[in-house]
């Protein structure tokens, strides 16, 4: 930046104040790790941010000072609320902040957990509002790999069944995967349908905890099932998740909906453009969004790669796939 440039833009300062010594620290990172991190995220206007005398101090051009604190503050509170204080949680509440256009981000925790659940993005943070709206009795959740739809959805589900809200939390998903058919897999029903139930049990298990999992799985409390098994069942008293529901024929969908009963909530999740269904059949995903979408009691949420948390290599790979298929759909028209 050259000095005419610099000077024509006005240089703040501002302060964090956390009295809490250890706080401090963390919030500083190990070596200022985090401080440094913050310091590159603003870059362009010249943050420095330093830790003096039970604060942060941030200075640098234009707002960017206030728009650290803010991500500062956000941090801080979702230190507060029990989330780590390491790099990953630093950068959600960056992204959140930088999505409120630099106003403090407001915090949606889901608790009662084994660990709280808070949402990583601003798509993130409007699905779990969605997810916790008892007045919507259907909610889709819909986008790539990796931006937390399934997780956010059954971390929701566990919340309700934890807090009495619900008797039951059932998950099913249809078994289809790359073109593998159950009666080709070795051993009993139980043991076919295990691998494609694993996801659903792992984020249980992040949520609940393993044991406990295993006394309400006991008890009939939670269930994790192949998309037939719902056939001809009425679910009342319980919070339903049908994941990787683009996998679901359209006769399959209609089954499976008008299986919600009293007091019963249902969310959908699943990614429209990744289908494995054999070719030519139609998704009922993406068949019952249309027909559904304006419903009272529905709601939509659609996340994209810029909600992809897994790893920062996952926004790029689905932008990557994203970019090609527009290129080649562009092809195929000429």
């Amino acid at each position: 930046m050259s000095d005419r440039s610099r000077s024509a833009r006005s240089a703040h300062r501002q302060v964090v104040k956390i009295s809490n010594p250890q706080l401090l620290r963390e919030v500083c990172g190990p070596a200022h790790s985090h401080l440094q991190a913050l310091e590159r995220a603003f870059a362009d206007y010249e943050l420095q941010a330093d830790s003096q005398g039970g604060a942060v101090v941030l200075s640098g051009l234009d707002d960017a000072p206030r728009r650290a604190a803010d991500v500062l503050e956000t941090f801080v509170e979702r230190i507060a609320a029990g989330a780590e204080a390491n790099a990953a949680e630093l950068n959600a509440a960056l992204r959140l902040v930088q999505s409120t256009g630099g106003s403090s981000a407001a915090l949606d925790v889901l608790s009662g957990l084994r660990r709280p659940v808070m949402a990583q993005t601003a798509g993130q943070r409007a699905y779990l509002e969605t997810l916790r709206r008892d007045d919507l009795g259907l909610v889709f959740g819909v986008g790539p790999a990796g931006t937390g739809k399934t997780f956010l959805a059954v971390a929701a589900g566990a919340a309700e069944l934890k807090a009495g809200k619900r008797e039951r939390l059932i998950v099913a998903r249809p078994a289809v995967e790359a073109g593998e058919k159950l009666g080709f897999l070795p051993g009993a029903l139980e043991e076919k349908v295990d691998p494609y139930m694993l996801p659903i049990w792992d984020s249980l298990n992040e949520c609940l905890g393993a044991p406990e999992v295993e006394r309400r799985k006991e008890r009939k409390e939670i269930e994790v099932a192949p998309l037939a098994f719902m056939r001809g069942r009425t679910l009342k008293n319980a919070f339903v998740i049908i994941d990787e529901a683009q996998n679901a024929t359209v006769p399959q969908m209609k089954m499976v909906l008008t299986r919600l009963g009293r007091g019963s909530r249902m969310i959908v999740t699943g990614d429209p453009s990744q289908t494995d269904l054999p070719d030519k059949t139609p998704s009922g995903l993406a068949h019952a969004i249309r027909i559904l979408r304006n419903i009272p009691g529905v709601a939509m949420e659609e996340l994209t790669s810029a909600d992809v948390v897994r790893h920062e290599l996952v926004g790029q790979i689905v932008q990557a796939y994203d970019r090609d298929a527009a290129l080649s759909g562009a092809g195929r028209r000429v």
